[in-house]
């Protein structure tokens, strides 16, 4: 992985205006925010802006908001629970641009805080549209993007205003180079043997990822919906399991691509099926190569959660992205669950790359025995396949 770009610690910032890009997109309900954890990360460097003599302002995207304003994808009761944890005031901008945020901004007094209203109430957001790109920019003097969820989105915020700022006023904020610097120990600083635990429910997403870590693992176990088109390309029955038919050569090359390096590729050896989840009282387990027609695979069983076990217990460094099953519905949460704990009791360093994954380590309640759990599932994803993410990019 190259040089992280600038840190937040290098600039200077005493009486300057700082755009601060952060990950404010939480989920919301009736206007109440019900996981606040983005928030949260965020706060060591919003208060390392504060102490530098900045004048803060915040922008987020928030939801599938569709270039105009919506209600229910404002970023108003984000502003409310940051003043609570920040300890200080927080203002809010009803618009990211424009007059409105023009007004606001230059209100700013040094250490105060300002949160912009989504940037992707307008279509240039997504577009990564210069012009829009150009106004952001012009609110501030300096630039710090610290959402590593979406650094993999050339976006205006995240990408296209970053040019507009000279180098020694562009930079990644505490989080974001956490993430950089957590994550490349599982992309070029690895302590082997390497242990890399794939799952969700596809696998064509997840392909530059996997066919990366066949490159760079000594161990790869598969779980989850992605292990069908395993047990498909080995010839077997899968039932009325999860499948991609696309995805079955794909598992073809990894499986052959595994026995020329020498990789330990490990499969499921039995599955928790049922006929659907509305059934889920009739859940068996059966081997792998005994799936009944009708049935589904859900989740993987106890004897390969043992086995991944066994396999991991050497291992120095373990990367995980995706859940074994379906694990928002019992009993399908315990090969996941039995995966997290797996990494919990790990001598090495442990990685969860976001997405689902990370709230299975939150439901098993060992997140805090896990190394470095990551903000950012397409994030960590992307740069662990090897590809550059936007975000990181237009700092450098």
């Amino acid at each position: 992985m190259p040089a992280l770009p600038a840190s937040i610690r290098d600039l200077s910032l005493s009486g300057k205006t700082l755009f601060l890009r952060v990950d404010f997109n939480v989920p919301i309900q009736d206007g109440v925010v019900k996981d606040d954890t983005r928030v949260v990360e965020a706060l060591p460097t919003i208060r390392l802006a504060r102490e530098k003599g900045a004048k803060v302002l915040l922008a987020s995207h928030l939801g599938k908001a569709k270039g105009a304003p919506d209600p229910k994808y404002s970023l108003g009761p984000v502003a409310r629970i940051l003043e609570k944890h920040l300890g200080a005031p927080v203002g809010f901008a009803a618009d990211c641009v424009g007059p409105v945020a023009e007004s606001a901004a230059r209100a700013l007094a040094p250490g105060g805080v300002l949160l912009l209203e989504n940037t992707r109430f307008h279509a240039g957001e997504e577009k990564n549209d210069p012009e829009f790109a150009r106004q952001l920019a012009s609110l501030a003097g300096a630039y710090v993007n610290d959402a590593f969820g979406t650094a993999h989105r050339a976006h205006a915020s995240t990408a296209g205003m970053a040019s507009h700022f000279p180098k020694g006023a562009r930079g990644v904020g505490l989080l974001m180079e956490k993430e950089l610097t957590a994550l490349s120990r599982v992309v070029d600083s690895i302590d082997r043997p390497f242990a890399a635990i794939l799952g969700g429910a596809k696998i064509l997403g997840k392909i530059a990822a996997l066919e990366a870590l066949v490159e760079r693992a000594d161990v790869i176990l598969v779980g989850g919906g992605m292990a069908n088109h395993f047990v498909k390309a080995l010839g077997l029955e899968t039932g009325t399991s999860l499948l991609e038919p696309d995805g079955v050569p794909i598992a073809r090359k990894v499986i052959d691509r595994c026995r020329e390096r020498g990789v330990s590729l490990v499969l499921p050896s039995d599955f928790a099926v049922a006929p659907s989840l509305e059934k889920a009282g009739e859940a068996r387990t059966v081997p792998m190569n005994a799936i009944p027609a009708g049935f589904a695979a859900l989740d993987i069983g106890p004897k390969t959660l043992e086995m991944f076990r066994r396999m991991t217990k050497e291992a120095r460094t373990i990367f995980w992205n995706g859940p074994m099953g379906v694990f928002e519905t019992k009993p399908f949460d315990a090969g996941t669950l039995g995966v997290a704990k797996l990494l919990a009791e790990s001598a090495g360093f442990t990685v969860v790359g976001g997405g689902e994954s990370v709230e299975a380590v939150h439901a098993a309640g060992v997140a805090e025995k896990i190394s470095h759990v990551s903000t950012g599932g397409g994030a960590s994803l992307d740069l662990v396949s090897g590809a550059k993410l936007p975000g990181i990019e237009a700092l450098r």
